[in-house]
């Protein structure tokens, strides 16, 4: 569905810009879902395929989204939960993998259709011993790039951990290297424009970022990858939108303003704008395999 930016924010037309920041947090859940979380494909399926994701696999996705990671596990037979705190990207989620089992799997039967719960309720992701462990435990949302950003995913692992047998894989992803990351420099804005604050401002990620996410949580790193995940936009708008809807602009717009952050977005977007009229940023990311202890 293409919206301009002022039916984005439902903003009159005869009124002055409306923000850059979305006006309800549904808009920004689906512009995650329809623009950003894409971009985070090539992730996914490296570990799918490095684990040998399959039928049968037990899987429980921490901060799910709206449940892209999940489809995909699912489409190679995998049985999957998801853990979100953002409801309405959770909700997303949960139509998403609806829509899966209403289409069926081979031979016209229905698909499991997972299960969903927000975080405060992962410890319902089991339910006793009918429900055997999972046998792989991921957490793709990038680890360390926002400061304080780690305090909310250690205690999920904590939680998570105990829902799994001895040795499962555990997952964690981050960016990679900066200077292979090009939409580092456009991340940043949020840093600057938020050091009044002091407060969710991004930072590039560290060498150790994972590792030292996976010792807080008492697992033994296992393995580790990189894999490319290039972030590319059919125009200017739907860059600004499809960055935004991560959330790490929030504490700038609460520091400044919605207009002037959209607008140094673009002027950092514009050297990543090809002659089509697409924004093209090439970028790695990381991936820790660490073991359940």
């Amino acid at each position: 569905m293409t919206r301009t930016l002022a039916q984005y924010h439902q903003h009159p037309s005869n009124a002055a810009p409306a923000p850059a920041v979305p006006a309800d947090a549904r808009a920004r859940a689906r512009d995650w879902a329809e623009i950003q979380e894409r971009m985070l494909v090539p992730l996914y399926e490296a570990v799918y395929e490095r684990l040998e994701v399959r039928a049968g696999t037990r899987v429980l996705g921490l901060g799910c989204g709206s449940g892209l990671a999940l489809v995909l596990a699912a489409a190679r037979g995998a049985r999957v939960t998801g853990v979100d705190a953002d409801q309405e990207r959770l909700a997303l989620a949960r139509e998403r993998l609806l829509t899966r089992r209403e289409r069926g799997g081979p031979g016209g039967r229905p698909e499991d259709t997972g299960t969903l719960l927000p975080a405060h309720r992962m410890a319902d992701a089991t339910t006793g011993p009918d429900r055997p462990p999972y046998d792989l435990i991921t957490a793709f949302q990038p680890v360390g790039s926002v400061t304080g950003g780690n305090s909310a995913l250690v205690p999920s692992l904590g939680t998570a951990i105990p829902l799994a047998a001895r040795g499962t894989p555990v997952v964690l992803a981050g960016w990679g290297p900066p200077e292979r990351c090009a939409t580092d420099a456009v991340l940043r804005i949020a840093s600057r424009l938020t050091d009044r604050l002091r407060k969710g401002t991004w930072r590039p990620a560290r060498r150790d970022d994972l590792e030292d996410v996976a010792a807080r949580a008492g697992l033994r790193p296992d393995g580790s990858g990189r894999v490319a995940c290039p972030f590319g936009y059919a125009d200017m708008r739907s860059a600004v939108r499809g960055l935004l809807s991560t959330g790490v602009y929030d504490g700038a717009i609460q520091a400044t303003d919605g207009l002037q952050v959209e607008k140094e977005i673009s002027e950092a977007l514009h050297p990543h704008l090809r002659r089509d009229g697409t924004v093209w940023m090439p970028n790695i990311f990381r991936y820790l395999i660490a073991r359940t202890p």
